[in-house]
């Protein structure tokens, strides 16, 4: 592990012209980091099988990018929950059963992990509050965005001033589904059949999971803005557990998107 490169993450054009000043934030990918094999680059997932220190290396290298120590660096043990935690002064390292964080502490790094699902990043730069969450289809379906906002406006954020971006998920051609997950969705909104094209396969459809993620943003009254970058095809760059499943590969890596209000 003698690669000593720094990672260099993605940025959102809406948080860093509007909110440059409040937070420091990336959509880290593949780049910066020592794993090898399927893993290989700067896979952050604890829950992978990669080896433990690799992982422990490449989040500290997260870390480092924000000037930070690796104990700041907040994550959580993502179960596709609407569940949001709050981060303070306090943190001591924990990873409790939820999907997105807030935080108003300077100094504190929010990270979540994906690949595939929809990593999302806020910021009232205004009250300089913070918030990322990680959207797969039950929390982009289910309120983890909404859970987050409302976590925000509790430590004094407004939804009109909060800004958020979704980085680097799987988009709308790539993600192939079946008739029973498309009608999963119709029974909770029938508008939501216009997230959904027919696929090549008799039956199936296309899922655009970033449109109704930034779809739901907006409703929730916030600025929202899409990356458009899809994880499936550029493997240089991203992990995908789509693309893992359809290799038949053992496991896969996550990157990370993270968020930090300055100090």
């Amino acid at each position: 592990m003698t690669d000593q490169a720094l990672p260099s993450p993605i940025e959102s054009p809406l948080l860093a012209e509007r909110a440059g000043h409040a937070a420091r934030h990336g959509f880290f990918t593949r780049a910066g980091g020592v794993s090898e094999g399927i893993y290989r680059g700067l896979n952050v997932g604890l829950g992978s099988k990669d080896e433990r220190e690799r992982v422990e290396e490449n989040r500290a290298r997260v870390a480092r990018w924000f000037s930070v120590t690796p104990d700041r660096l907040a994550t959580v043990h993502q179960v596709h929950s609407p569940d949001v935690v709050l981060v303070d002064e306090n943190y001591d390292g924990a990873r409790p059963q939820a999907d997105a964080m807030v935080s108003a502490t300077p100094g504190m790094v929010l990270g979540v992990l994906s690949a595939d699902c929809g990593p999302i990043l806020f910021c009232d730069p205004e009250a300089r509050v913070a918030g990322a969450a990680h959207a797969g289809w039950k929390g982009a379906l289910y309120g983890v965005l909404e859970s987050t906002v409302a976590a925000m406006e509790r430590l004094g954020a407004k939804r009109e001033n909060i800004l958020a971006s979704l980085g680097p998920s799987i988009g709308r051609h790539n993600y192939e589904v079946g008739p029973e997950f498309v009608e999963r969705f119709l029974s909770v909104d029938k508008d939501y059949g216009r997230y959904f094209t027919l696929s090549d396969k008799p039956g199936h459809a296309m899922f655009d999971l970033p449109g109704l993620t930034t779809q739901r943003l907006a409703d929730a009254g916030v600025t929202a803005e899409n990356l458009d970058i899809c994880t499936y095809p550029d493997e240089d760059r991203f992990f995908s557990y789509r693309r893992t499943v359809h290799r038949q590969e053992p496991d896969y890596g996550r990157q990370i998107s993270a968020i930090m209000i300055r100090g």
